[in-house]
Order: C-alpha cells, then structure tokens, then sequence
C-alpha cells in the first residue's frame, strides 16, 4: 500500500485551516462572556473595535429629533380627552398615524409649528390606540416612535349625566342636577371640580342628595334673563377607589322670564305670574281627598304634547293587578316628580269639576280636548306658556309636602339644610 506522505508546505495549509476553523469558534464564543477576563484574542479584539466603530458611526449620523408620544407605551387607563399627544424637540413631525387596535384611523391635527399634534375628537373608552410618529431634524435625518395604550374601560370611570343641556332656555326654578353612573365616596374632591356660576352674581351651592345626585341651586330662583355655565373638570378625578372620572365639558344654558304658578287644591285655583305681575287664572281639578297632590314646590322636568298614563306604573292597581286608569292619549303634560306627580290636560272630565271639585289620582288637571289640538284650552295655554325649569307652587293640600329628591325638588330645603348638603 503506497503511502503519501505530507509535504512541508501541504501540512502548513491543513494547520492553517484548523487555526482558522478554531478562530471562528472563538470568534463565536466571544458574544458571550468570559470566565478569565483573559484576552480574547486578536480576532475577537479585531470584531469588537469594527462594532464599536459602527455604532459611533450610527449615533453620529442618528437624527436629533427627540419624539414624544403619550400616554407612556402599554399604558392602561388613559384619558379619553386630553391623554393622546405626539410632541417633537429639536425636529419637526413629518407623519403621525393613530389608529384603533383594529385599524380604524383616528383623524387628529398637526400644529402650525409642526411641533405637536392631537386627535380631533374625544377617544373612545375601553379601546387601544396605536400611535406611529416621524420625524426630522435640521438636517433631514428622521426619527421614529411608536405607542400602543388602552383608553380607561367604563368600569373604572364614571360619567355626570347633567341637565339642563347645553344652550337651552329655562325656568327660574331649574337646578343644575347631576347624575353619576358610578356612586362618588370621594364627594369633595369631585365637588371641587365641578363649577356653577351666574352671570348675575348669585352664590351657587352644591347639595349631594346621595352617592350618584349631585344638585346646584342659589338661595332663591335664579334671576330672570340671566345665563348660568356649569363646568366639568373630571378627566382623571378618582370618584372612588379606582374609578375616574373622563369628562370635560363646559355648558351654559339661559334663564327665562320669572314664571310662578300657584296651585290652591282648596280653591281649585291656579294662579300665574310672570315677573311678579299675575297673567292668568285658571280653574284647576288636584287630587282627590283619597290621592291628595303633594304640597310644595316643583318643577317642571319634561313636556309631553300627548303621553300615555298608566296607573300601574305608579301604584294605582285593582284586585287583579291592573292599573286603574290606563289613558294612552293624555294631553299637555308636565312633569312635577319622579314618582308621577304631573299637571296636564283632562279632556275625559266633566267641564264643571274644573275649579269645584278635585278627582284626580294626585296629577294636577286643566281642561282640555281630546287630540291636544284646541290652542284656548287652559291645558294648551299652560303648555305653550310654560318652560321645563318653571316653579309650580302646591298649597292647602292635605297631603305631606313633597320630598326634595322626588324631581328637581330642592327648593323644599331650607338655605340651611341645602349648604349643609355641600362638601365645598
């Protein structure tokens, strides 16, 4: 068998190829740490420098536009209103792109300076948003950032469902009434960033009916032809443990004239007086001496042309369980309470029991015709004539005076009793 034998210069390549397979190992190896702290060689020592070079080479050249994105990437209860914005130092945006989780786009604007940008309308609750943004300093070198953050879910906010509504005309009598859709143990703290203001002056106090009823009056009716502006400041207020608030909304609503309309169930009389001066009488049917009317002051709270009354709905039910009246085409009614106190039209009544007899189940009747078409009724009169927020006075019923959370009702508590309803 010939035997080859390995020639000097032949054996010198075989080595050299093992050195070099050997130095890839090293070379490998050298991305994890070293035990010795002993050299790594000159092949390992020769890749570190070319990386060290590269990446003094890359932030050299990095752009020195500094982009900004809030709410903090992966947060988890942000605001709805003021918590999305895109800012940039030292460049100017060149593209912002937000959109839902699901790729829906979010229209926003971009500063004149091109410094900042925001969406153009409130965020939704319980939603994630994606935010992409670019940027470029002086020198044309862009910049890039992203941020994904959910919006705060409806079960760790709350909402004020507030009336009047913005822009309306009212009644003397009109309380700002808010109603809060979690219940509020942080009163104070949620008080103090709610503000009701007149333009004529008058001192405007909170009075907390409960947990979820927050109510703003002055000491007397609010003056005539005067505007009042409420201002929610609740974006981000801990209402309770863990629950914030989200709005942000400023609403101004007018007075009208002084309209005061008084009710003698004894008489059977209804007197109305706009600005002090009385401009009609009208005959009245209150309630029965079995269903009295309530005493006291109410407002009106809503205004039906025709609505359906049906006496199951407020407890007036027979042997079998069925309402005791069921009329489906009342006319001109007005809402005096949350329990179903109204004054409206009754055209099923004989014309005689108008100002001589009082038969009704507690509501405060006006004569009137079937269909709410004839405009000389007193029932249609008092409608036109009237504004949800106008005071209707209940006297010499033998009824008890009518609770002041019972509708919009607060004028029932002295100035005393309302302030010490406040945690101002």
């Amino acid at each position: 068998m010939e035997k080859r034998v390995m020639t000097g210069s032949k054996r010198r390549r075989g080595m050299a190829a093992v050195s070099a397979l050997l130095g890839g190992v090293l070379v490998l190896s050298a991305c994890g740490s070293s035990d010795d702290g002993g050299d790594k060689g000159s092949a390992d020592g020769g890749t570190k420098k070319t990386q060290d070079q590269a990446d003094k080479a890359a932030a050299k050249d990095a752009s020195s536009a500094r982009i900004k994105i809030t709410p903090k990437n992966g947060s988890n209860k942000a605001s709805i209103n003021n918590a999305a914005k895109v800012s940039v130092a030292d460049g100017e945006l060149t593209e912002v792109e937000m959109t839902t989780s699901e790729g829906t786009a979010v229209a926003g604007s971009l500063s004149a300076d091109k410094k900042s940008w925001k969406p153009d309308a409130q965020l939704e609750r319980a939603t994630t948003y994606k935010i992409s943004a670019a940027a470029k300093d002086s020198d044309g070198r862009e910049a890039h950032e992203n941020a994904t953050f959910t919006t705060v879910s409806p079960d760790n906010s709350f909402i004020g469902n507030y009336t009047p509504d913005d822009g309306k005309t009212v009644g003397v009598g009109m309380p700002v009434s808010i109603n809060f859709d979690k219940a509020i143990t942080n009163k104070a703290d949620v008080q103090s960033h709610i503000k009701v203001s007149s333009s004529s002056g008058q001192e405007v106090v909170g009075h907390w009916f409960s947990g979820n009823r927050l109510d703003f009056r002055p000491e007397d009716y609010w003056q005539g032809n005067s505007t009042v502006t409420l201002k929610l400041d609740l974006d981000g207020v801990e209402g309770a443990d863990g629950v914030y608030g989200v709005q942000q909304k400023t609403v101004t609503f007018k007075i009208g004239r002084n309209q005061v309309s008084t009710v003698d169930a004894k008489t059977k009389t209804m007197t109305v007086t706009q600005d002090g001066k009385t401009v009609k009488t009208i005959p009245i049917s209150a309630g029965s001496p079995d269903n009295p009317t309530y005493n006291g002051e109410m407002v009106i709270s809503e205004k039906y042309k025709e609505t359906r009354m049906d006496g199951a709905t407020v407890g007036f039910t027979d042997d079998d369980g069925k309402g005791e009246y069921d009329i489906k085409d009342v006319p001109h009614a007005m809402r005096l309470s949350t329990s179903g106190t109204f004054i409206h039209g009754n055209y099923w009544g004989d014309d005689s029991i108008f100002g001589s007899a009082n038969t009704s189940h507690g509501c405060v009747g006006l004569n009137d015709v079937k269909g709410a078409k004839d405009p000389k009724q007193p029932g249609a009169w008092f409608y036109d004539n009237s504004l949800i927020g106008d005071v209707v006075v209940v006297k010499n019923s033998p009824d008890k005076t009518i609770q002041p959370d019972n509708g919009l009702n607060g004028w029932n508590m002295s100035w005393a009793e309302w302030t010490a309803g406040s945690e101002a």
